[in-house]
């Protein structure tokens, strides 16, 4: 009984968004990171695996290939919406379409012209 009082918790990723960046450093040390300049695709990704563990993800795809996966929800990631719906041409439709889907699908936000 109480087992799960003696897990040892894993560090929580933490989400880093300036004016420059998006980063988000991983419990395990590992860092992912793309720029704003480099930024070409926004995805929202859901899975049919909540509502008791992340089933939202935020994907910022930069033009070499990097890019970062943001769980929604993810502590320093309050404002990253808000930035991202000052994209051009940024789709809130796809957004909502996201937040209602209780399936695993994949949703464009965004693509650079």
């Amino acid at each position: 009984m109480f087992e799960f009082l003696k897990r040892k918790s894993r560090p929580v990723p933490c989400v880093f968004i300036d004016g420059l960046v998006v980063r988000r450093e991983l419990g395990d040390g590992a860092i992912e990171e793309v720029a704003w300049e480099d930024l070409v695709e926004v995805q929202i990704v859901t899975t049919d695996e909540g509502p008791f563990v992340d089933d939202v993800f935020f994907l910022l795809v930069g033009r070499d290939g990097s890019g970062v996966c943001v769980p929604q929800g993810a502590p320093g990631s309050e404002t990253l919406l808000d930035r991202l719906q000052k994209l051009p041409n940024f789709d809130n439709g796809e957004v909502i379409r996201a937040m209602v889907c209780s399936e695993n699908a994949r949703f464009v936000c965004w693509k650079k012209g």
